[in-house]
């Protein structure tokens, strides 16, 4: 090939390439603005004519999002027949979406919608759709039935359809079974499960582990707890940060932060190193608690190991700081989530202007209103009588 033609082949790639990712780019533009106008939009048909016009895929993530705010908003309004209209349309209207991809989708959409007899009757004609049926689409189903909170349909998935449709149920497959158990506060009959993978040489995980600790604490079944580490042990699992998180959360969630802060300790005297999660479960548990002191020392010891707190860990504090009184506390707390660009709602901001009033923080408040006039332009109106009413 001339010099000539090398560099004119070059420079058709270049173009080649510019083209498409100035598509990529365009499409995921479209399903950006596709996703602002789903957030703010109540009437059913223009939801779904927004979503047909987007094209949605389940292979993007950004429009697997577009298709869950979309589902959220019919089925918060009670539009099922739309929902369905919707997911069942796009089987015949959409040839690409032919797939078992999709079909997984949308069996776990139907799950998100509360309609798990219509995630069921999507897996059982996926045959007449032309789409394989396998564990995969099996592990759908028990997910939708999880999400719509149908647990013994979950039991009956796993009893019957490996037999019907000649499937064998995988790791996942367990997992979400004694996720189910776990939520429905059945935990012990995940002990069957166990068997059962013992029998078909199916290995537990750190999921498996995790969902039946976070079960037994619910339930505070602790010598279940204690019989789950042995488990771990048994399996050759060294519990790891992911194992304490669980256990410092459904400890805190029992009140009982002080014994997770006891697990705190144990870790880092085992050289383990705990992470900004770690943290944020004890403060929201010792902020529920009334323990506001060592809240406090809490997110201080994190802030001192390097670690940063998230929104919710802020808006917390925030919160329970102005329920107990410590409203300087929480203007702080406040002032810094403000400056990350992280907004508590009205309701807790109401709180601590309230507070800051009732401790002759007047100055305060008022600058405390000024910026969440400027933050939150739909709470204008809210925050202006909210002005009015201050002392002068």
């Amino acid at each position: 090939m001339s010099l000539l033609s090398r560099l004119r082949h070059a420079a058709l790639t270049r173009h080649a390439r510019h083209l498409s990712t100035a598509a990529a780019l365009s499409s995921k533009d479209k399903t950006r603005t596709a996703i602002a106008q789903l957030k703010s939009e109540k009437d059913p048909s223009k939801i779904l004519e927004i979503c047909k016009s987007a094209s949605l895929t389940p292979e993007s993530h950004l429009d697997r999002i577009a298709f869950s705010v979309a589902i959220n908003r019919l089925r918060d309004d009670n539009h099922y027949d739309f929902i369905r209209q919707f997911l069942d349309d796009l089987f015949t209207s959409r040839p690409d979406l032919k797939t078992q991809r999709f079909a997984s989708h949308a069996i776990i959409l139907y799950g998100q919608a509360d309609m798990p007899d219509h995630a069921v009757r999507i897996f059982e004609r996926c045959e007449e759709l032309g789409i394989p049926r396998n564990v995969k689409t099996l592990n759908a189903l028990l997910l939708a039935c999880i999400f719509a909170r149908n647990y013994k349909e979950v039991n009956r998935v796993l009893l019957e359809f490996p037999k019907i449709y000649g499937i064998q149920p995988d790791l996942e497959t367990y997992n979400y079974v004694i996720k189910a158990f776990s939520e429905a506060g059945t935990t012990s009959s995940s002990y069957s499960v166990l068997a059962e993978m013992e029998r078909k040489n199916v290995k537990p995980d750190a999921n498996t582990f995790g969902h039946l600790l976070t079960g037994f604490y619910t339930e505070m079944k602790f010598e279940d707890v204690g019989k789950v580490m042995n488990l771990m042990e048994k399996h050759g699992f060294q519990p790891g940060l992911s194992t304490y998180n669980i256990r410092i959360k459904s400890l805190c969630k029992l009140r009982k932060s002080a014994e997770a802060k006891a697990l705190l300790e144990g870790m880092l005297s085992r050289g383990m190193k705990p992470n900004a999660v770690t943290f944020c479960h004890l403060i929201h548990g010792f902020c529920k608690e009334g323990n506001l002191d060592e809240a406090k020392k809490m997110f201080t010891n994190m802030v001192n190991r390097g670690f940063k707190a998230d929104a919710n860990c802020y808006f917390t504090l925030v919160y329970f700081l102005c329920k107990g009184g410590e409203f300087e506390s929480a203007l702080q707390f406040a002032k810094e989530s403000i400056e990350k660009n992280w907004v508590p709602n009205f309701g807790t901001m109401k709180l601590l202007v309230d507070g800051l009033v009732k401790v002759s923080k007047v100055a305060e408040a008022r600058e405390v209103i000024g910026q969440m006039k400027e933050k939150f332009s739909v709470n204008q109106d809210q925050w202006n009588e909210v002005e009015a009413a201050l002392p002068q």
